[in-house]
């Protein structure tokens, strides 16, 4: 997949050091990374779609964490009265993937050596699309170090075949992810969006090994039940897209899908799967600022990125 990669010194940055990710350091993904946490932007979203604007998520959601940026050392949660992400815990902002406008077929192997490079410095990347087909070269990066389970959370399959005669765009990502020799199986949480997927893309995730779960479904298991049906001591990569909340608290979003999840569901379940095994990278996908106007959706992202930090560096220590 790398054959077109573009020379490293090619970077290019849309991020100023005013807009990190809570304003963390900022590095360039393609030299060394000295840091626990490598937060990268993929501003794409070329894929097949009647909502586009996703790639303006990252600056979103760098602009949204600055909220967060205040704190002096970590911050504390009183409902588990813990510090978390002090000091101890570094956080730096790469910039973003070089993705190039209007040539889908190069943008995809730039994304992989992006988070790739992260890799190579032993650090956590966690990305920000995008449209969700970022999650597949994503993936795609981690070919030598797998096996890897993926763990979707989404209203939508992702498992077609192609869209429009394209293998490659928001509706394909999941299908990419299982034929890749490296990924085990797919878990697949708060599927329920309609007219996403046909039944035997359903038939043919369940074939490939998927575990797939609807917001409803896993409200009725609980919590306990939920997290026994993702197995132990897996490398972990967490893929969230933003409709995969309830349209209530995340409107800022490719299709709006009501019935999804709310934070706290999603909080416990992140929780329970860093406990489970090691997470080894995530993204959240599929932000679109133009329909959240007050910009809750990027809010949100924020605080579930810094929550997955928190329980994996938990978990590390």
């Amino acid at each position: 997949m790398n054959s077109n990669v573009r020379n490293s010194n090619n970077f290019r940055s849309f991020v100023d050091i005013d807009t990190t990710f809570g304003k963390a350091p900022a590095q360039n993904h393609s030299e060394g990374i000295d840091a626990d946490v490598a937060v990268l932007g993929v501003p794409f979203d070329m894929g097949p779609g009647y909502r586009p604007g996703q790639s303006s998520a990252p600056w979103a959601i760098r602009k949204a964490s600055a909220d967060y940026a205040l704190r002096q050392a970590g911050f504390y949660d009183y409902e588990d009265d813990v510090i978390y992400l002090s000091d101890t815990t570094r956080v730096v902002d790469v910039g973003d993937a070089d993705v190039i406008p209007m040539d889908t077929e190069k943008s995809f192997p730039n994304i992989e050596l992006a988070v790739n490079n992260i890799l190579k410095s032993n650090t956590l990347p966690v990305i920000l699309g995008g449209d969700h087909y970022i999650t597949a070269p994503s993936v795609s990066a981690f070919s030598d170090r797998g096996p890897v389970h993926v763990i979707q959370f989404d209203a939508h399959l992702d498992f077609r075949r192609e869209l429009y005669g394209m293998r490659y765009c928001r509706s394909t990502p999941m299908r990419r992810c299982s034929e890749m020799n490296h990924v085990s199986a797919i878990t697949q949480l708060g599927i329920r969006g309609i007219g996403s997927a046909n039944k035997s893309d359903f038939e043919d995730a369940l074939t490939a090994g998927s575990t797939i779960l609807s917001v409803r479904q896993i409200r009725q298991l609980g919590l306990k039940e939920t997290l026994a049906k993702i197995p132990d001591g897996k490398q972990f990569y967490i893929t969230i897209d933003s409709d995969a909340f309830d349209a209530s608290i995340a409107p800022g979003t490719c299709v709006p899908s009501h019935g999804g999840f709310l934070y706290y569901e999603v909080m416990d379940l992140l929780q329970g799967i860093a406990k489970k095994g090691k997470v080894i990278g995530m993204d959240f996908v599929e932000l679109t600022p133009a329909k959240d106007p007050a910009g809750i959706t990027a809010i949100l992202a924020v605080r579930i990125i810094y929550d997955l930090i928190r329980f994996v560096f938990e978990k590390r220590k």
